[in-house]
């Protein structure tokens, strides 16, 4: 057997699957949200559903921000209260409730692993919110207005559900 140098079509054959294995592993990491400065503990993560399409776990974001969650188990209903401001929703349910005003949702929640998740958007209407997501750096900010300064918007591109 005698040795033969690697041709030019292998080598870029090479590169070219080095370079899809290496974006998979850059496009694979977990997300960070990062509510208020300090980055929020999940035991779901969040889900991309396109560039523009973020669901977060509603309990976790809720308590981020000081809300609590109730579940009403016969209904499914899973009602987040924060201050003087209550949203009511179910999963699979696009019809929702703002302080008892009609709201419709662009994007049913839907439920990972016993959690429900809701758009990136509901949030920020449900709680007067700032919300970005920025893809590249795979990290969501959600800002309180008057606590902590915003993010860069160079970077950063508003998030629609």
């Amino acid at each position: 057997m005698t040795y033969r140098p690697p041709t030019f079509k292998l080598a870029i054959l090479t590169a070219t699957i080095a370079l899809l294995i290496s974006a998979g592993i850059v496009v694979s990491r977990p997300i960070d949200v990062v509510v208020d400065g300090v980055r929020m503990e999940s035991d779901v993560p969040p889900v991309t559903t396109g560039p523009q399409s973020v669901f977060v776990p509603l309990r976790s974001i809720a308590e981020a921000l000081g809300a609590r969650a109730i579940v009403e188990p016969k209904s499914n209903i899973v009602v987040i209260v924060r201050g003087s401001d209550a949203l009511k929703l179910r999963a699979g349910d696009v019809h929702a409730t703002l302080d008892g005003m009609p709201m419709t949702l662009e994007r049913a929640p839907f439920s990972v692993r016993g959690r429900i998740m809701v758009g990136l958007r509901t949030i920020s209407r449900a709680f007067g919110v700032r919300v970005s997501y920025d893809p590249i750096a795979g990290r969501i900010d959600v800002m309180t207005p008057g606590v902590g300064e915003a993010p860069p918007t160079s970077t950063l591109t508003s998030e629609t559900q």
